[in-house]
């Protein structure tokens, strides 16, 4: 793709002002949201990204809009994932439920910034040294197995080294007041709110997943305007889709095993095309070895796809079982 910068221009306002929308929203009546406005929204911002991939195949063809939606749904599979530890988060900290939508979209925005950075960065890489493909395949496959170990489970979310040194240092109050990040005490003293631990939590949070989301997004484009697009496209809506899934999330019981199979695919896809281009003088002389295959987007589309669809169904099909057992065991 030829992306010019009046395109880029355009689209960065375009989603800025989708968000700023959202913001002033959020920063005006912190709320629960009902079901209805939740899915509305939701649907809203699924459509937009369906549309949007539509214009890229417009524009730029039949390749790039499958890299688009191909993208696109590994990123939001992944947001989804995300979504287990913000739960994790909140309910550790005890949230009231009407500051949560605030806690998420600014666990959003940060998430923003920080693929982003990585975004960029990445983009540098690959252009300078192709040879990254080789640690970004071998990362995905290695976070695939700590996955499918349990290693990456929210469950086992544990404070880390920033949250416990600020809880420690900060003077902080007991009371989430308004949602703000600081108050004045009934002494006049200024104390910090638990709402700022919970940033830093949310914060370090997506740091981690921005590590693991951002190979996995080269693995399937080389775009960097795809790969920043697809990422703003999966965030947006993340919020609304907590509260519309509700009791849903915990219902996923092999969405990590699903994702672990996804990304260990990628991150073979990422290794084969390191080797196809190899060129590192020390492997194979700096040649390619041009027997690696190259998958195509439309079977990553379809093996993505068919992953998660699987990982889904097969999710709550266990959950139904072990409810029935459950309440076939609980005596009446």
């Amino acid at each position: 793709m030829n992306v010019s910068a009046w395109v880029w221009i355009a689209t960065l306002v375009a989603l800025i002002a989708v968000l700023a929308v959202d913001l002033l929203i959020i920063g005006r009546r912190p709320h629960e949201p009902s079901m209805k406005e939740a899915g509305s929204w939701v649907a809203f911002y699924v459509g937009l990204a369906l549309v949007f991939g539509i214009g890229v195949w417009l524009t730029a063809g039949g390749q790039a809009a499958g890299e688009f939606y191909t993208g696109w749904l590994t990123e939001y599979s992944l947001s989804v994932d995300n979504l287990f530890v913000f739960v994790i988060i909140m309910a550790r900290f005890a949230v009231p439920r009407h500051l949560q939508q605030k806690v998420l979209l600014i666990g959003i925005v940060l998430a923003l910034v920080m693929r982003g950075i990585f975004i960029a960065a990445g983009a540098a890489l690959i252009t300078q040294f192709s040879w990254v493909f080789y640690i970004f395949g071998v990362f995905l496959i290695y976070t695939a197995f700590t996955l499918v170990k349990g290693e990456d489970d929210g469950d086992d979310f544990k404070e880390n080294i920033l949250i416990r040194w600020a809880k420690r240092a900060l003077p902080l109050s007991s009371d989430f007041g308004d949602g703000r990040f600081s108050t004045i005490s009934a002494t006049g003293k200024r104390l910090f709110t638990p709402m700022l631990i919970v940033m830093i939590a949310i914060g370090t949070t997506d740091l981690i997943f921005a590590l693991d989301s951002i190979p996995a997004i080269f693995g399937i484009t080389k775009e960097p305007y795809l790969v920043f697009t697809a990422n703003v496209f999966a965030l947006m809506g993340l919020r609304q889709l907590f509260f519309l899934l509700g009791g849903l999330l915990e219902r996923l019981v092999y969405l990590n095993v699903g994702l672990a199979v996804v990304l260990a695919f990628i991150g073979v896809k990422l290794v084969l095309e390191a080797l196809h281009t190899n060129s590192l003088s020390f492997i194979n002389g700096g040649n390619g070895f041009h027997w690696a295959p190259e998958i195509p987007i439309w079977l990553s589309l379809l093996v993505i796809l068919g992953t998660l669809a699987v990982a889904t169904v097969a999710s709550l099909m266990k959950t139904s079982r072990d409810k029935k057992r459950e309440l076939q065991t609980t005596p009446r």
